[in-house]
């Protein structure tokens, strides 16, 4: 009984507990700061780890040179000329700007993915996967409502 109680317990503490950052960020507010700066939608994603539906995001479809940016930070993450039709629903990119972001190992229940989040503020923007195009083979997967486009 010990060990079922102790069993339920442990698998409940991996799905309810928040993600623990060991990396310090340039920019930390507190989870109010962050609900008042962000939609609801960006704080789910950025905040909360979370995905939003294939399709969904306008930026996918994004074709204007400019930059994308952190929604949280405002960092430059991605050039347009970075930017591909992956064909998966979400904006994709075969490499970020220079120190914009960082990864991190996702381990989950179907595999492990490596998470690309904002190195200075440290929001969840999507994965990076080894299946895209020249000359980098990444497919950077974005959620659009980690980012906000500005045209040059």
């Amino acid at each position: 009984m010990k060990r079922r109680h102790f069993m339920m317990m442990t698998t409940a503490a991996i799905f309810a507990a928040p993600m623990v950052r060991a990396e310090a960020f340039e920019v930390t507010l507190t989870e109010a700061e962050w609900r008042a700066r962000l939609t609801e939608e960006q704080f789910a994603v950025l905040r909360e780890e979370d995905t939003e539906p294939a399709g969904s995001s306008p930026l996918d479809g994004e074709k204007r040179t400019g930059v994308f940016h952190c929604a949280g930070c405002d960092l430059p993450l991605y050039a347009s000329q970075a930017k591909y039709d992956s064909g998966t629903g979400w904006p994709s990119f075969f490499e970020p700007l220079p120190n914009a972001v960082r990864t991190k190992d996702d381990p989950g229940l179907f595999g492990s993915r490596t998470e690309v989040h904002c190195r200075r503020c440290g929001g969840h923007l999507g994965h990076v996967f080894d299946d895209g195009p020249q000359p980098t083979g990444k497919r950077y997967c974005m959620n659009g409502d980690a980012m906000v486009f500005r045209a040059a």
